[in-house]
């Protein structure tokens, strides 16, 4: 695992970095040091990192993509795909969606995104 240090070193900088809006397949990020990460939309929407987010996945105690668990008992509502509408770059540190939910609020550095990195490599190392 590689932990993401909060300094704009190489490990925490993209090297390239693709956002598949009209696919909806997802975001990938090629890191200068060579690491790969794949975000899917459900998982970037979910590890949304504005202080609403934050507080609502404190308070369920979920981390950073997680999905948020029904009630027992409870019966799934339908509800759309979670779709990024529009992505755009925030300064030369963060990315920042819309969202089909109408949430926009979160901005999503490079620091935060090799943070959550979904891989197996990173989140084995988290455990």
């Amino acid at each position: 695992m590689t932990v993401a240090d909060p300094t704009p070193r190489l490990a925490n900088d993209p090297r390239s970095v693709k956002v598949h809006l009209t696919t909806g397949a997802g975001m990938e990020i090629e890191w200068k040091d060579g690491h790969k990460s794949v975000y899917t939309f459900k998982f970037l929407r979910d590890a949304c990192p504005c202080a609403l987010c934050e507080d609502e996945r404190g308070k369920a105690g979920r981390k950073p993509g997680e999905a948020e668990k029904l009630a027992p008992g409870a019966l799934p509502m339908f509800k759309p795909a979670t779709k990024a509408l529009a992505a755009e770059p925030v300064g030369k540190y963060a990315l920042k969606f819309s969202w089909n939910d109408n949430h926009d609020l979160g901005l999503y550095s490079w620091v935060y995104l090799r943070e959550v990195c979904p891989c197996a490599e990173c989140v084995g190392g988290q455990k």
